[in-house]
This record gives structure tokens, sequence and C-alpha cells, in this order.
């Protein structure tokens, strides 16, 4: 095998269509856990704007077909380095290969409270330029979980005049409160017991107090953190980051170990679907360059 790709969302599809189409052989092994499952739709991807994920990974899936790209549905258990390359366990099966292209993704860390994770993806949300026209005019509460929900905030301003700030455990600084005040954004102080759910619609925010703030849209900032167990073994260490942590790699997504190449969020917490396709595809014409001197030594030698 050339190329075992680890993670089957838009980076390893698309680093796996690369080199279907450079005619390497490539097998994907996929645990069907993307990040982005709990959204209906993604946005931000030209031509494809709206579109439910799972339509795009079923797509990417019938496209890899016709390069001879294999898709196999797993849980990769071990990867360790033999004298050949690399060995990759999942279920029953082992294989070898000559290169990794690891696209784990990442996992969200969602505040505890009551409601988040029950809504997430729904009308909880993270990012505004995901979902940011979708709830644009609507009331919107953005919950402070961390060191982004001040820019957060100063972001979902841009799609909403009716915007609150739940400080909840953070205490914002003078500077950020004449900020907040000049932009209109309106600061409710305490600390939040729940979401307020009726009729599966998300309608407002209890604090401790017991004091209801209507909203219907939620903005938290998980602590974003890369699937990385899988590269300790190979000697990779996931590096801390204010928003979470992420596996270092180079512009082209190799990392520190030669011959494992990363891609998406594993890599780049930042990385939208878009983004994370276009790593993919960088990371694929890297591996494929790098395996083709390879080639060409053993040729020469």
């Amino acid at each position: 095998m050339d190329v075992v790709v680890i993670g089957g969302g838009a980076a390893g599809l698309n680093g796996a269509l690369v080199l279907g189409r450079a005619r390497r052989e490539v097998l994907v092994v996929d645990a069907g856990e993307p990040r982005n499952a709990p959204a209906a739709h993604m946005q931000g991807f030209l031509s494809r704007d709206g579109m439910p994920p799972a339509d795009l990974l079923a797509e990417g899936r019938r496209e890899l077909a016709g390069y001879g790209v294999e898709v196999a549905t797993g849980r990769v258990s071990s990867v360790t380095r033999d004298d050949d390359g690399f060995v990759v366990t999942f279920g029953e099966r082992t294989v070898r290969a000559r290169r990794l292209l690891v696209t784990t993704g990442l996992t969200d860390e969602l505040p505890d409270v009551p409601g988040v994770r029950e809504r997430w993806g729904r009308d909880v949300i993270h990012c505004p330029y995901c979902h940011g026209w979708e709830v644009r005019d609507q009331p919107i509460g953005v919950l402070a979980s961390g060191p982004g929900s001040v820019h957060q905030a100063s972001l979902f301003r841009q799609w909403t005049s009716d915007l609150v700030f739940f400080e909840n455990s953070i205490n914002l600084t003078d500077d950020e409160r004449k900020l907040f005040a000049a932009r209109g954004i309106q600061v409710v102080p305490g600390e939040v017991e729940r979401l307020v759910v009726s009729g599966d619609v998300l309608t407002g925010v209890r604090l401790r107090s017991g004091e209801v703030v209507a909203r219907s849209t939620v903005a938290v900032g998980p602590r974003m953190v890369a699937n990385s167990a899988l590269l300790t073994s190979l000697g990779l260490e996931p590096t801390p980051h204010p928003m979470g942590e992420f596996v270092e790699s180079d512009p082209s997504g190799l990392s520190s170990v030669p011959g494992v190449w990363l891609a998406g969020n594993v890599t780049d917490l930042a990385a939208s679907v878009i983004m994370a396709a276009a790593g993919g595809a960088k990371a694929g014409m890297a591996i494929n360059f790098d395996l083709l001197q390879e080639d060409n030594a053993s040729v020469s030698a």
C-alpha cells in the first residue's frame, strides 16, 4: 500500500482523491464520526454552500471509487513504524503503508452547562462564518466560556444588533466593557444555570439568580482538542494552544515524523470544511512527490 489515510472527512477524502488520481494505491480508514455531524448544513464551500455534510462525504466516497481508492469503515487501534514504513491495524485487519495521512480531526469540549450539548449544532453554535448568516438579525447570546469569547462576541455583532454577552465566570476588563458598550453589546452578569428549551426550540438562558434572558441562538467557544492519541505512538505530541491543542505540521502538512502528514483540524484548529479539504489536497500532492523521490532513488541505485 502506498498511503493509508486515517480519517474520512473532507481533509482525508480530498487527500485520497489527489493520491488516487496520481495512481497511488490508497486506503482510507474512517470511524464515521465527523466533527460536523450534528450540523444540518455546511456553509462557505464554493458550489456546496448549504449542502448537508453527510452528502459531501457520500459524494466524495463515490468519486474515490472511480479512482480505485478503497474506503473502509473502522477505527484504527494502532499505528507503528517498521522498516518498510508503517503498520496500521483496524478491526481484524492489518495493512502496511509507505506513508500516512492523518486527518482525525478534533473534539469540541463544550461548556458544562445543561442544554449546550443537547442543542449543539442546532441553535447552539460557535462559528459566525459557518452559521452567522442563518441566524442574522436574531436575538443571539454569547456564553463566555474561554479566552476567545470576547472576540467571538465582536464577530457575531456583525450579524445582529440584538446581542447579549453572558459573563458567566469571566471578568471583563474595563476596555472590553467600553468596547461592548460602544458596539451596543449588552453585558449580563452572573453565572448561567442552563439553557431554556420549549417544544424543541431554544427560547432563553436561565441564570442562577432565576432570571431568564430570551434568546433564540447561543454561541459558545468550545475547547478544541486534536484527536491525536494514535500519533503519540509515533512520537508526535500535541502542542498547547489558547483555544485547545493541536499537532504541528509544516505548510505541506508534513509532521516532525518522516512519512507522516497531517491535514484538517488535527493540525489546524481553525480549518473550516473547505480549508480542511484544501489541506488534504496539499498534503496529497506533497506525499506523492515524496513517494516519487523514493521511487526515483530506487531505480537509480
